[in-house]
């Protein structure tokens, strides 16, 4: 789709390009169109930085790094951290929202407002709420338009507990801003269908999908090995259903191997292998990798049998959301083993022949049983996953509905 009027964009971060697969679909797509694409973001991690490095080197569009960091700009950095920190301090002790939320949501929100202002753009996109606040400031100075991707439904992020000092924050935020936006774009259809209701408009979902595989993949088909189970996340870590994962292993009568992806502590990697234990799967059993670069994952993801989308439902957004496991199993050929919270249950009830939902630990176990004693149904689920994948389920269809948003939004 042809885009017009479109000259600049500037797409604002408080997070790392690499550990945001959204934000550069978006920057990708919009440059691949021809159009003049810096994205503002801030430091978060140094395994994002060194990703950034290898990701920076492979695009059309530019990158400033706001905010300082540990290695460069330190003095910024520090600074940075006083002024959150501060204004945090000032929030929780007072409940006064009204001036210092802004550079109270994420750490670098202060200097990024400073940057985005200086920053003449035909239209300002912002990722997660700690670049909403930048986003429409720079807008308004400029008197051009703006909006706003939620990759989650973000006053409910972290629990339901409404008078959380994060409820309160993030609620005030959307509240003071969102009205304001010329579009907003949320990553699941039920995420969608909540910030709809809350403001009265329309939203539109754009899927967490990727786009099609370059390279080809072999769909193993284990006919009799070990069944490998796949998961990942940018952190191993409690309240993801990894737990209830080695339980249900535990109940099974062959042989599981789980493989997890993603940065953790030791503590918390011990904590998983003596639950292992004490559930009667042996540690060999549970295996460990160091996050790789993103186009990485599809290639160690084929090697396995299931990805696993156990997320607890701990909050309405991790009810709600749809991350891109799901879309990153479908991309390398995996059957789809997920929890049965909302989004998930929509999910699998439209895509049935990718694979199960499951509602408790004796569950999954039976359905991991169940694909055990029935290889073939196994390998035709794998098939029917990567098929969906390839077909239906991709970038190059879903940014189309990204490219029509932003051409709507030009032209109104």
């Amino acid at each position: 789709m042809e885009l017009k009027n479109l000259k600049k964009v500037l797409i604002i971060s408080s997070g790392q390009p690499s550990l945001n697969p959204r934000l550069v679909k978006e920057a990708d797509v919009l440059s691949d169109a021809g159009h003049d694409v810096t994205v503002l973001y801030a430091y978060w991690n140094e395994w994002g930085t060194l990703h950034d490095k290898q990701l920076f080197s492979e695009k059309k569009w530019n990158a400033i790094c706001i905010g300082g960091s540990p290695g460069q700009n330190s003095l910024t950095w520090f600074l940075s951290r006083v002024i959150h920190k501060t204004a945090r301090y000032i929030l929780e002790k007072t409940g006064i929202f009204n001036y210092l939320a802004d550079i109270a949501i994420a750490r670098s929100s202060f200097f990024l407002i400073r940057a985005a202002k200086k920053y003449k753009a035909d239209i300002y996109i912002a990722h997660n709420l700690g670049a909403l606040t930048a986003t429409v400031k720079a807008a308004r100075r400029y008197k051009k338009p703006c909006g706003f991707d939620a990759e989650d439904f973000h006053r409910h992020e972290i629990s339901d507990d409404i008078n959380s000092f994060h409820f309160k924050l993030c609620k005030f935020l959307e509240d003071k801003y969102l009205p304001f936006v010329n579009y907003l774009t949320a990553s699941s259809p039920l995420i969608a269908e909540n910030y709809a209701q809350l403001y009265k408009r329309k939203v539109t979902s754009i899927l967490n999908v990727f786009p099609k595989l370059a390279f080809d993949i072999n769909i193993i088909n284990n006919k009799n090995g070990p069944i490998n189970l796949f998961w990942f996340s940018q952190t191993i870590g409690p309240k993801r259903g990894l737990e209830m994962v080695i339980k249900a292993m535990g109940l099974t009568t062959f042989v599981c191997e789980l493989h997890l992806l993603g940065s953790s502590d030791e503590g918390y990697e011990r904590q998983l292998l003596e639950l292992a234990q004490m559930s009667g799967v042996q540690n060999e059993r549970i295996h460990f990798y160091a996050p790789v670069n993103a186009n990485e994952i599809f290639i160690l993801a084929a090697q396995f049998d299931i990805g696993l989308a156990p997320e607890m439902g701990f909050s309405l957004n991790n009810k709600i959301a749809l991350g891109n496991k799901v879309f990153t199993y479908l991309q390398s050929g995996l059957a789809v083993i997920a929890s049965n919270i909302p989004s998930h249950s929509a999910f699998l009830a439209q895509y049935s022949e990718t694979g199960k939902t499951f509602s408790d630990v004796n569950d999954l176990a039976a359905i991991l049983t169940a694909y055990n004693e029935d290889r073939e149904l196994l390998y035709q689920t794998k098939k029917n996953a990567f098929t969906i994948g390839q077909t239906q389920l991709n970038w190059e269809k879903e940014s189309k509905k990204f490219l029509k948003v932003i051409n709507d939004t030009l032209t109104s």
